[in-house]
């Protein structure tokens, strides 16, 4: 993946930045010769003014002090990891002209250092979005940028749909409304306000640019994930494995933190809690949790479940070892390996169903089940044959919980069992052939989940909708439309 570098203006909190804009330039002349041309003149004195605090001339003063332009010289060159000179060689060139974040360099460099949000469950809005990608992919790579920072840490972030979010994220052009205009086509991508009322906190990103997931265009999870750390508090560092290095890498690893910025966040926020899942961490708050590039279409025709199952106020969609998790009342789906919500779970899952009273789901693999009790896994995975059944039975198809009758029911090939909740025993008489209580049911099912009062079976590409009480099928639809496609 080609992924442009990063030019933006970050605004922290209690810091005075230098306005993306810039004064006319006075360049160094007279007195303090320099051989270099006066078009590099001007653009170091620019990049100088603006990230290294070099003083701007009083107005029709035609001199400025050379030594104090060398020194400043120096510190960039100092702080990017160059040969000290003072002059600006190629190589100091190039840096400069390297897109790049538009926070100073010169604020004092240290690793615990930095503005915070005074708490750790941090809301998020998207205001308006771009042109450039559907909007539900925005959503993906907005959330999946700011899981970076919530899997390294203490940190949660949920979504709202109001203006008054902590973080407000925007897709804006030229003139804006906060003093900092973009400005077109390439060179500042976005910037970013320090934790904070008001602005504090928001993003912003030019949409004069190209947004893209992957390939051409500037990359929005990579330039995502680095404004996010301004606005979470975090400073620029020299370290250019440092997702908060000033100018990007065209390439970037899985792993888009290094040791350094888990070591600032965990700084302000303290550390991800020990639970894999728990209440403090929930993950299908915080956001995927799985790079964009690597995300599965989910809009594929042939899309099709091994499990579907309510998980307290979300659904759980389970395909081979990868997971996506829809809000039940709201428009927002996570996705990634079904380990990077669950830790303890490195297989795939064939049922799962949700017992509301209890509070509790069950996951079934094969011929072991996981329990998940609020949003913690609780202990290692137990044999089916706590549930009752024979132990030649190795693996469910599907199962479902009926809330009205207190029984759940597992489908396996072209049988059924009736659990009893309450008695926790196996109801007599079964297994029952599906075709019998079923009627036209007539294939191997895949997933079941119960809602408003219906069965809704998953049988590959297609979903059954079945009144249980009439014994019929009552509608049919594609089983990718249940992400929102």
């Amino acid at each position: 993946m080609h992924v442009m570098l990063l030019s933006c203006c970050c605004v922290l909190v209690l810091v005075l930045p230098v306005p993306c804009f810039t004064a006319p330039t006075v360049i160094p002349e007279g007195d303090w010769y320099s051989p270099a041309p006066q078009s590099d003149l001007k653009l170091a004195t620019e990049y100088l003014q603006q990230y290294y605090n070099l003083k701007k001339e009083p107005f029709g003063r035609r001199k400025m002090s050379w030594p104090s332009f060398t020194s400043k010289v120096r510190d960039m060159q100092g702080f990017f990891g160059l040969n000290t000179t003072g002059t600006l060689d190629p190589e100091t060139l190039d840096m400069m002209q390297s897109p790049r974040c538009g926070v100073p360099d010169v604020e004092e460099y240290n690793l615990s250092q930095g503005t915070r949000w005074n708490k750790n469950v941090i809301t998020y809005s998207i205001g308006r979005y771009t042109r450039d990608l559907p909007r539900n992919t925005v959503d993906s790579l907005v959330a999946s940028a700011l899981s970076v920072w919530a899997r390294a840490s203490g940190l949660t972030f949920v979504r709202s749909y109001t203006r008054s979010a902590d973080i407000m994220v925007d897709f804006v052009t030229y003139v804006h409304g906060d003093m900092y205009p973009f400005d077109g086509p390439r060179g500042t991508l976005a910037h970013a306000f320090g934790p904070g009322d008001g602005t504090g906190g928001d993003t912003h990103f030019d949409d004069s640019e190209l947004w893209a997931a992957g390939g051409k265009g500037f990359n929005l999870y990579v330039v995502a994930a680095h404004e996010f750390g301004h606005a979470l508090g975090l400073k620029h560092s020299r370290n250019p494995e440092s997702l908060m290095y000033p100018t990007y890498k065209a390439t970037r690893s899985v792993n888009i933190l290094s040791r350094e910025d888990v070591a600032n966040i965990n700084a302000l926020y303290g550390r991800r809690p020990q639970s894999s899942w728990n209440t403090q961490y929930n993950p299908w708050l915080s956001g995927s949790l799985f790079p964009p590039r690597l995300m599965r279409n989910k809009c594929d025709p042939d899309r099709s479940f091994d499990a579907v199952s309510t998980v307290g106020d979300a659904t759980f969609f389970f395909r081979e070892r990868y997971l996506w998790i829809k809000h039940n009342k709201q428009n927002d789906t996570k996705e990634g390996p079904i380990t990077n919500f669950m830790p303890k779970i490195e297989t795939n899952i064939d049922a799962a169903f949700w017992v509301p009273r209890r509070s509790t789901a069950y996951l079934i693999h094969e011929s072991m089940y996981w329990t998940v009790k609020g949003s913690l896994v609780k202990g290692k995975p137990k044999p089916l044959t706590n549930f009752g059944f024979p132990t030649w039975v190795h693996e469910v198809d599907a199962a479902v919980h009926m809330v009205q009758t207190g029984r759940t029911l597992f489908f396996i090939h072209d049988i059924y069992w009736s659990f009893n909740e309450n008695r926790r025993v196996m109801d007599v008489g079964y297994p029952k052939y599906i075709s019998e209580d079923f009627p036209g049911l007539n294939t191997t099912i895949s997933a079941a989940l119960q809602k408003d009062g219906f069965i809704f079976f998953f049988v590959g590409p297609q979903v059954f909708k079945y009144d249980y009480t009439q014994q019929h099928i009552v509608g049919v639809e594609k089983t990718n439309t249940w992400l929102g496609c």
